[in-house]
Formats: C-alpha cells, sequence, structure tokens
C-alpha cells in the first residue's frame, strides 16, 4: 500500500495539503467578516445623517412660514428623528444664522452651540436661521464601537424666514 501512495503523485499532493484550506479559511475569514461589518456599520451612520439632514430640512420648511414658532420647529424635528431612529435623544438646535450673511466666514469654524437662538415668531423678515439636529453616534450604532463612543453624528438645513 505504502508503495502505491508513493507512485501516485495525486495522491500524495492531496496528502500534504490536509491543513491548508483550514489555514487559508481561519486567515481569510475574520477579515473578511470585518470588512463585512464595517460596510453595514458605515451604511447604517450614513443613513442615520440622512435622517437627520431631512428632519432637519423639514423642520426648517415648517420655520419658514409666518405663523411658525420655534417650538412647533423643535417639536416637528423631535417627532421625526424619534420616530425614524428609536431609542436615540437627538438634540435639536434652532439657532440665528446672521453669522452667515458676511462674506468670507468658514463654516467648519464655527461653533454652532455657541450662536444665538432665535424665536421664529418674532423674527424679522429674511432672517437667516440654522436648524441643526444630532445624536450621539453610541445610541445609533449597531455594533458599537467603543473607540468611536464621543462621535457625535448630526444634519442641518440653513433657510430665511419669509
Amino acid at each position: 500500500m505504502r508503495l502505491l501512495t508513493q507512485l501516485n503523485p495525486r495522491t500524495r499532493k492531496q496528502h500534504n495539503r490536509d491543513g491548508a484550506t483550514a489555514m487559508e479559511t481561519a486567515v481569510v475569514l475574520p477579515v473578511f467578516f470585518l470588512l463585512l461589518f464595517a460596510f453595514i456599520e458605515f451604511g447604517h451612520v450614513f443613513m442615520t445623517i440622512h435622517t437627520l439632514n431631512s428632519a432637519a430640512r423639514r423642520a426648517a420648511r415648517l420655520g419658514v412660514s409666518e405663523t411658525a414658532t420655534t417650538a412647533s420647529v423643535t417639536a416637528l424635528a423631535n417627532q421625526i428623528t424619534s420616530s425614524a431612529i428609536p431609542g436615540s435623544s437627538a438634540t435639536i438646535l434652532v439657532k440665528n444664522g446672521g453669522v452667515f450673511d458676511t462674506t468670507g466666514v468658514n463654516a467648519s469654524t464655527v461653533n454652532y452651540s455657541a450662536l444665538p437662538n432665535i424665536e421664529l415668531a418674532t423674527a424679522e423678515r429674511r432672517q437667516l436661521f440654522i436648524v441643526r439636529v444630532s445624536v450621539s453616534y453610541s445610541d445609533v450604532a449597531i455594533l458599537g464601537p467603543k473607540w468611536l463612543s464621543g462621535l457625535t453624528v448630526y444634519g442641518q438645513s440653513v433657510m430665511r424666514k419669509e
């Protein structure tokens, strides 16, 4: 029997590769699953950002009307985010956007939470205002990686009062 194994090269090759498939699978599968879960997580985060942008835009469109109040804009944005992203607590800011009426303002350097609040019921016509809806990443994460726990995702809309 031993002589047959030595004479048949095909049998000898299969005998030498017994553990190769298991080893290749052990190396490739963790990398594959890491990439798969990363795609799922990033897709979910981008969907959340899109939802927050949509909530801010719809709330800002309500705020454009003459009879709108800041409370009604905040309530609409809160209603949209709580139904679209259950279990999350969104922070909704309605701020005076007059800082953007001057030219040369770099939007990335503006501290949006430090901008003055605005009451839309008494706002002047053509007054620029910002609706910003933000939520903590840890509230919306599927897998919840610890190294992204301090991240905040947001959506915002800028419009003028009519």
